[in-house]
């Protein structure tokens, strides 16, 4: 039985490269039921290979991420098979791409997005599955009227909101977020974070989420690691980080925000 003092998502060493780049370095973490893990870092720092590891897209060199499971206990991700891992994408776990037509299926409406979803854990009655998605997307500011569109349709802050839709509904108890609001501008940005606050607050779901803003780590994150060169080099919480820095790279970081 999965408790609050049992780690979620666990990883010990990772090591990812490509090549001769060493993209993550003995990356160490412990994510808990409920808590949001920012990771932040300039271009090029390992935050989004790292996250992809930890969601299952990419198999690390070496190390290994463990996850507790709702019925089978903690597995270690690489060990299980990929059909598995495909199951628990669908069901434990959400994943929200910084371009949201990476996360949608544009040839289908905006209501068979999220219902997709509803029936990949084996939902069957039509008429409950488009009255959930629905109550989805009103959940995320989006009429509801429109749950025949297709996402073309959409304006890019209502699609991210319909990808925020597509991966909640099935109540996941962890979703990976890689810059969810950077493709947005600044008055679209403050809404739909607005909105990821509210919904991670209320379902209790934990996350991971990738950014290059300060802002939006602070707003959304209870913790904060701090990459650079595929290499943690500051780790703590979000605000003691963000208010004292102690690693040299942490502190040219807060200050170029500070500066701009």
């Amino acid at each position: 039985m999965n408790d609050a003092m049992t780690p979620l998502l666990q990883a010990d060493n990772l090591t990812k490269r490509f090549g001769a780049q060493v993209a993550c370095n003995s990356v160490n973490l412990t994510l808990y039921p409920g808590e949001v893990l920012g990771i932040v870092g300039e271009s090029g720092s390992g935050k989004t290979t790292l996250l992809n590891c930890l969601a299952g897209r990419f198999a690390p060199d070496a190390g290994r991420v463990l996850f507790s499971t709702r019925h089978d206990g903690v597995v270690d991700l690489f060990g299980i098979s990929e059909a598995r891992r495909r199951l628990l994408s669908r069901t434990d776990w959400g994943f929200v791409h910084q371009s949201a037509r990476d996360g949608l299926r544009g040839d289908v409406s905006a209501g068979a997005n999220v219902g997709e979803r509803l029936m990949a854990v084996g939902a069957r009655h039509y008429g409950n599955i488009r009255s959930e998605a629905a109550q989805w997307l009103s959940r995320v500011e989006i009429d509801a009227a429109r749950i025949d569109d297709l996402p073309r349709d959409f304006s890019g802050g209502m699609q991210q909101r319909l990808q925020i839709a597509r991966n909640l509904v099935t109540k996941p108890r962890l979703v990976f977020m890689d810059e969810p609001t950077a493709s947005l501008d600044v008055s679209v940005q403050a809404r739909l974070l607005d909105l990821l606050r509210q919904l991670v607050s209320q379902l209790q779901v934990a996350a991971v989420i990738v950014t290059h803003d300060l802002a939006v780590a602070r707003l959304l994150a209870h913790r904060l690691m701090v990459m650079r060169q595929g290499v943690v080099v500051e780790e703590g919480l979000t605000d003691q980080v963000l208010d004292d820095p102690q690693h040299p790279y942490t502190q040219l970081l807060v200050s170029s925000v500070l500066q701009a």
